[in-house]
């Protein structure tokens, strides 16, 4: 798995939602201006975040976008998966994005064996963390001021 410009987008713009859950709409200019996130970029990932039932939008002049559900009910793992596709390294070793590879025979592969391990890790990771998880680690690495719409006057 490599998590492409695309899926880390869409993890950063989630942290901010998180950070802001039960407060308010964000607007698509201030997630990319705190994000450095190119605009139209961050409306087509927002999209398909929305098609996935992740996000909610309003539309408006106060319109913007928030998460769709609590923080702690969205796994990094469902995100990845509906934006990236699988999460194994290799396709034979995927659980829904199998395809055949070609080796002679797949269970004496010694390398697919490798790769499988590799995989279940991934995911064991992934559906273990929570966009809430991952909001706390950004309010623990950064500090008390880690929800970037906090402004000081």
């Amino acid at each position: 798995m490599k998590l492409s410009s695309r899926g880390e987008y869409a993890l950063r713009a989630l942290v901010v939602l998180g950070l802001n859950y039960g407060q308010h709409v964000i607007s698509i200019q201030t997630i990319s201006e705190n994000e450095n996130i190119p605009k139209r970029f961050l409306e087509q990932i927002l999209h398909e975040l929305k098609s996935a039932g992740v996000v909610e939008s309003k539309r408006g002049i106060t319109g913007g976008y928030r998460l769709s559900r609590p923080p702690e009910h969205i796994t990094l793992a469902a995100v990845i998966r509906h934006l990236e596709g699988a999460l194994a390294p290799v396709s034979c070793v995927s659980e829904r994005f199998y395809e055949r590879c070609s080796c002679p025979d797949e269970a004496k592969c010694g390398i697919r064996s490798v790769m499988k391990e590799v995989r279940d890790a991934i995911v064991r990771i992934l559906e273990g963390v929570t966009v809430a998880q991952l909001c706390e680690r950004v309010r623990k690495l950064q500090g008390e001021r880690a929800n970037p719409l906090d402004y000081i006057i």
